[in-house]
């Protein structure tokens, strides 16, 4: 009967996402097409076999990397920033933040921890060598989207491949470890930020659940917490459970700012949703910045 009702779910969903494709993106945006696409969202999680994987790339969230950069510029001159990325990947994303920060607060200290669970791509990324010419760990281009300008601040070219620089380096201590460990507080230390992004969608929600109430322990009071490329209910229900304070400032904007995320919606077990204001939830389910350890007003807690 589940191989039944299996192959029938499985059937009715490519014949959903052929029509699909005849929509007009106007229309996809109209409510009762985004409740239809949410269902559509369910029955395609209920068949996944969720694995983990490295695919990434640099300035993958350039709105988030904005809001992260105007959290950072906060900082006193004379203070140093300490920066958890977890399931850090191939270290686009820690090479991101970095480069952003510095390229404006130079003068900064920050202290930046890499953790990801895979030891062989924790070594990659810690080299910050990547070809020009071949995919590794992935099936994307780790450059895409980048500009001849963004490219050259960032690396050094050597014949076919680029190499971060230096600068971009400094002040990384790369970690093998797991992010659901309850010793992760004690083998990190408290943080002013965490970035958790796209690696507990490929958890099953309970597991993943788990995992980002673990995750949270890691913040300082007044701290931030970023989180996307997860389950919204997952993270909304985390953040109301937790009393996490919705960061409002560009919340749209970073939603928005992973096209991977966006475009694969409702055909993907990791796609996200568009974005709803008319949701009465709809700040604690599309922030995907949190301040943790403040008091939540009771608008952005509903």
């Amino acid at each position: 009967m589940r191989a039944f009702l299996k192959s029938t779910a499985a059937a009715f969903l490519a014949l959903n996402k052929k029509a699909w494709r005849y929509l007009p993106a106007s229309a996809k945006n109209q409510r009762p097409v985004r409740f239809y696409g949410n269902f559509l969202l369910t029955l395609v999680r209920l068949l996944a076999d969720r694995t983990q994987n490295f695919g990434t790339l640099f300035l993958r969230n350039r709105p988030a990397l904005e809001l992260i950069r105007r959290l950072s510029d906060r900082m006193s001159r004379d203070s140093a920033l300490r920066i958890s990325v977890l399931g850090c990947s191939k270290g686009a994303e820690v090479y991101s933040i970095l480069w952003t920060i510095r390229s404006v607060r130079p003068e900064l200290e920050v202290a930046m921890q890499a953790v990801d669970i895979s030891k062989e791509v924790l070594e990659f990324a810690r080299k910050g060598v990547y070809s020009l010419e071949s995919l590794e760990f992935s099936n994307h281009p780790v450059f895409d989207g980048m500009t001849n300008e963004e490219m050259r601040q960032m690396f050094e070219q050597k014949e076919d491949r680029v190499e971060i620089k230096p600068w971009i380096k400094q002040g990384i201590t790369w970690r093998a470890g797991d992010a659901g460990d309850p010793q992760l507080l004690d083998i990190l230390g408290p943080q002013d930020m965490v970035v958790a992004s796209n690696f507990l969608c490929h958890m099953d929600p309970p597991q993943a659940e788990q995992c980002l109430r673990n995750i949270g322990r890691l913040v300082n009071p007044g701290g931030y917490i970023f989180v996307s490329g997860i389950d919204l209910d997952v993270r909304a229900k985390v953040a109301r459970d937790m009393g996490w304070k919705p960061v409002a400032d560009l919340i749209e904007e970073v939603h928005d700012g992973d096209h991977f995320l966006r475009d694969d919606w409702p055909w993907k077990y990791w796609g996200l949703e568009p974005f709803d204001k008319t949701r009465p939830d709809w700040k604690v389910r599309y922030a995907a910045f949190f301040r943790i350890g403040v008091a939540v007003e009771r608008a952005d807690r509903d």
